[in-house]
């Protein structure tokens, strides 16, 4: 998968399938895209190869301890976040940035208890309020390179 922002200074190519993909309809998110949810897409930060500079931004989250905002310096768009969790060992892809967002539909909607009233959700999609256990939902595939990844840099998880 590949991706770019919208004037094309920053491009990106995912060397790897994403690990998991959330549509979050927090109000920070909301907030955040402009949009009713953020569809990101989680991945090993090892596996994005990004062509061209990104400025960070850091931004305050519901949990305090902030978000790093990769951005076009350019165009401002957001190409990916890195959040607490993880830190900059995982990305969190903006969907709407690839070529092809068709190709990445989510897996869960979280945070639904702030979902706005519009928004109507496929059944066929596990939604949580709040958030889930990520043993329940993930595919072993995935479980297996987020605890290699985080082995690999001494990170608990």
């Amino acid at each position: 998968m590949d991706g770019h922002c919208t004037c094309g200074a920053v491009s990106y190519r995912l060397t790897r399938k994403p690990l998991f993909t959330h549509a979050c309809h927090c109000t920070w998110c909301q907030r955040e895209t402009g949009a009713a949810f953020a569809l990101n897409a989680m991945i090993e930060t090892e596996a994005v190869e990004v062509t061209g500079a990104v400025d960070e931004v850091v931004t305050p989250s519901a949990s305090g301890k902030g978000q790093v905002m990769a951005r076009c310096p350019t165009c401002r768009v957001t190409l990916y976040s890195h959040y607490a969790g993880a830190g900059r060992l995982m990305a969190f892809v903006r969907v709407g940035t690839l070529t092809r967002p068709a190709d990445c539909p989510p897996d869960v909607h979280i945070f639904t208890a702030t979902k706005l009233p519009w928004v109507l959700l496929a059944p066929a999609i596990p939604a949580f309020a709040e958030f889930y256990q990520r043993s329940t939902l993930w595919p072993a595939e995935s479980l297996a390179r987020r605890a290699d990844l985080l082995a690999r840099h001494g990170v608990a998880g």
